[in-house]
């Protein structure tokens, strides 16, 4: 089943590779590094203190198991996992997403600027990832689940 994401953006059922409860991961349509994903509530909720309690709790245990197998599937040796909380802090989709990262040693010269390129990676001009690429990714990930 497709997921709202915003009020005018819509995650196809190809591009989501896991569903809980209250939460869905999908791939990412400009990604950082390879393997950036994306887990989301199902509720479209504008900011992290807007979500309940049971909301928190299955957001972060669906990262968590995402994380593990995006690091795997990747061979990232840790990860970058981040949530932009409002305008300021770089979120430009009104809900709630956690950014998770596969890393490696030396994918950035230095470490901290994965910071600066999440908060422009959909912002720079170039173009997102085909419809074909983003599905055979999801078709990849939502096997380790």
């Amino acid at each position: 089943m497709s997921r709202l994401f915003s009020k005018n953006i819509t995650i196809p059922s190809s591009c989501i590779f896991y569903e809980s409860k209250k939460s869905f991961a999908f791939v990412n349509l400009k990604p950082v590094l390879p393997g950036h994903v994306l887990v989301s509530p199902i509720r479209v909720v504008p900011l992290f203190e807007d979500l309940t309690q049971e909301e928190v709790s299955d957001l972060f245990q669906a990262a968590q198991k995402v994380e593990k197998a995006v690091k795997s599937a990747y061979n990232g040796d840790s990860s970058t996992i981040s949530v932009q909380n409002g305008r300021e802090a770089g979120q430009t989709v009104p809900h709630v997403h956690v950014h998770i990262i596969p890393r490696r040693k030396n994918d950035f010269e230095n470490n901290d600027d994965i910071y600066s390129e999440l908060e422009k990676h959909d912002k720079d001009g170039r173009a997102g990832r085909s419809v074909e690429d983003m599905e055979k990714e999801a078709t990849m990930l939502r096997a380790l689940f």
